[in-house]
Parts: structure tokens; sequence; C-alpha cells
């Protein structure tokens, strides 16, 4: 007779489409119960939750990093988050899915990626490497320090991503792992070395083999995500060290990376599904629970978890989503700075959103509803957000453009 826990497994073998996108909603934290006002724990638990919160210096509307709690639970005071990173060190920066903020009991599991850097060291030249060693002595003497307050922070060399010299110099040294980001001043980093960022525990620990934190790292993921294929899965922390994309996907033998999720499998870390409507083989944590529902109202931005892979956000909602910030405006479909909505358990409209502070406004250039679904009763759920949204964003009123199958709609919940 099997027991409790095979009978479980065997139930979970196979996934719904419905199942699973259940499943991925309520790992993510959607569709919980808002608390009437949110503030440090619910950083904390988003965080925890997460396992990664985005950083991106995008302003459209709010500092990428702070709309995740948003999107879950509803107004909070920013401040929260920016003392657990920079006050009580709760969370600390680095390379996660790409600039992230990470639960601190993470950063042991982050020393293999530091210590490749460390081998790239050999790659530079004499030269740099002594202006890296003068960088970080001076940071050392007289840090937390910005890039450009260094005594030598060199030009330049253009916009965007024309880094100087020293700002190269105190990026390669953070990627080492010899500096942390102490704080940030108008969104600028402070560097600092790392001894006075990151608890001494954690860095006087025994380090963890990188097969091993990479394992570690894949269950948080899949924990995370609630459900994926490897690949996406491996994308969660940008695992790729032992990935071969080049290997075709008939083969038999399974690239290496594939060996780990069978390491990780037989041990009972991870329990491999099938997914209806999925050609590729998933996995999710046995411990997972699929919610009977999702009654979830959120404005979700581009650069949460549950956008960060949009081909796994395809799979797993039935929604295609690209963001156009970075797509030539006369080829752009939906504009600029699209955020999805979604209400219970689907994605039902797209919102182009600008958060005007010079007049107090909050802009919807455009607004779509999804086919298929109910104009006036998504214009309704949308409008009760983006009144929270005014609120937290310290706006006055919201106005609403001409574009979009939702304007109409919208225009009329939003009166008054």
């Amino acid at each position: 007779m099997p027991n409790h826990a095979e009978r479980q497994r065997a139930r979970r073998s196979t996934l719904s489409a419905d199942e699973a996108r259940r499943l991925a909603l309520g790992a993510l934290g959607f569709g919980g119960k808002r608390p009437a006002r949110a503030g440090a724990a619910h950083g904390r638990a988003t965080a925890a939750r997460l396992g990664a919160i985005q950083v991106d210096s995008v302003n459209v509307l709010a500092r990428a990093h702070y709309l995740p709690t948003f999107s879950r639970y509803g107004p909070y005071p920013v401040e929260a988050l920016d003392h657990l990173v920079h006050g009580s060190r709760e969370l600390f920066e680095y390379w996660g899915h790409a600039a992230c903020f990470l639960p601190m009991d993470l950063y042991p599991l982050m020393r293999w990626r530091m210590q490749g850097q460390v081998h790239a060291w050999s790659g530079i030249s004499a030269r740099a490497r002594a202006f890296h060693e003068a960088v970080f002595n001076e940071i050392a003497a007289r840090g937390p320090l910005a890039a450009g307050e260094l005594s030598s922070p060199g030009r330049s060399t253009g916009p965007w991503w024309g880094w100087s010299d020293g700002k190269r110099a105190v990026e390669f040294l953070f990627r080492q792992g010899r500096l942390a980001i102490a704080g940030r001043r108008h969104f600028e980093r402070l560097y600092d070395v790392t001894e006075r960022v990151v608890p001494a525990h954690l860095l006087g620990a025994s380090p963890i083999p990188a097969r091993d934190a990479q394992k570690e790292l894949i269950v948080r993921a899949a924990r995370a995500m609630g459900v994926g294929a490897a690949r996406d899965i491996l994308q969660y922390y940008h695992i790729e060290g032992f990935w071969d994309r080049q290997t075709p996907r008939g083969l038999r033998k399974p690239p290496p990376m594939q060996a780990v999720f069978d390491e990780l499998v037989e041990a009972g870390r991870l329990v491999p599904v099938h997914v209806e409507g999925w050609k590729t083989p998933a996995y999710m944590v046995p411990e997972a629970r699929i919610p009977r529902t999702i009654d979830a109202r959120a404005i979700v931005s581009p650069f949460d978890p549950l956008m960060w892979e949009r081909k796994w956000t395809k799979a797993v909602t039935g929604f295609d989503y690209q963001i156009e910030i970075y797509v030539p405006a006369h080829k752009r479909v939906h504009g600029y700075y699209v955020l999805p909505f979604l209400m219970g358990d689907r994605f039902v409209a797209r919102l182009d959103l600008k958060a005007d502070r010079k007049t107090r406004r909050l802009l919807v250039h455009a607004a779509y509803v999804e086919e298929g679904c109910e104009a006036g009763a998504v214009a309704d759920a949308v409008a009760a957000e983006l009144r929270l949204l005014v609120a937290w964003l310290g706006l006055d009123r919201i106005v609403v453009g001409r574009r979009g199958t939702l304007v109409p709609h919208l225009r009329l919940a939003t009166a008054g």
C-alpha cells in the first residue's frame, strides 16, 4: 500500500493548466489577504517569499524594487524597504536574476559567483590591477563612496553605460565581493568594503562548493516560482555555469545541469511534474500547495519575478507580454511603460502608466482590456488599484488618456 507521501507525489505527477497557474501565482504571493496597513514586515515577507527583488533605474512610475511589495500588500512606506537593505542589513544587493536585493542568508550561496569574478582578475593588465587596488584602498580608508567621489574617478566614455575607469573598477570589485553596496544616494550606489556591510558570521562561514550552492538556489527558485521547466528555474538566479545551450533537445544524454535536477529529484528536494499543454517536463518542490482559488487585484511591474522570464509567464498564465521601453516608439503596440493588471488568477488588462510628479497626476496614457474579459468589471477593479497607487505615490488625481479598448470604461470608473 502506498503511503501518504507517495500518494501525494503520484497525484502531483500531472498538473492541469489551471492548477499550474494557481500554483505559480500563489507561490509568488498573489491573492493573499491584504493588511489594513502594510509596513516593514510585508517588505520582509516579500523578499523572503521571492528570494530576490530586482533593482532597476526605471522611474517612470516608481523604482522597480518598490513595486513588488505594493503589488502584493498595497500601500506601504518605501523607507521600510530601504531600511531592510541599508539599515538593519536584512537584505543585501548583488547579482541574482539581475541587480537584486537578496535576503542576507543567500550571501554564502553567492560566493561561488563572486569567486568566478576573482578568477577573472588574472585576465586584466597589471596596470589595471594596480588601479583597482588603489581604488579599493581609498574606499577602505574613506568609504562609503560613490564612484564619482574617488580621487581619480576618470571620465565617462559616453551616455548610459559609458562608465568611467573608476566606475568600472568599483563594479569589478563589487562583483568579486571585495566591495559591497552600503547605501544609495539619489539611486547612485555607495561602495564600501564588504566587512563593513555583511555580518561577520556570514563572511567567516565555510565556503559552499559551487554545485551545492547552485542546487540550493535551484530549489529556492522552484519554491518561489511554484512550477517551471529546468530552463525556467535556472534563469531565476541566472545559473548558467554548466548549462550547454547548444545541446540539441533530442539528445538522450542529458546536459550536465540536467544531472543536477536529477540529483535533486533523487534526493526528494524536487518533484518532476507534467503540466497540461507543456512539451517540456517541469519541476516543483514536494511541499508545494495548490490554492483552490486566487483572488488577486494587482498592478504588476515589468520587473516583477512573475514577468522575468516571459516565455515561462506565457506558459503559466497564457499572457503574452513584452516590455516596450526598449522598443522604438513607432513599433510599440501598447505603450512605453506598460504594466499588466492581474484580476483573480488572470491577466485582464495592460496599463501604460506614468507618475507626473510636477503636476501630481497619475497619467494613464493607454489602457487595454484583454480579449474575452468584461470591460466594466475590469475597469472597476483597475480604478480601485489606481486610487491606491495615487495615494501611495503622493499624487492627487488620475488622468485617463485616449488610447486603448479599456479607456471609455476606465474614465467612467475613475470619474470624480
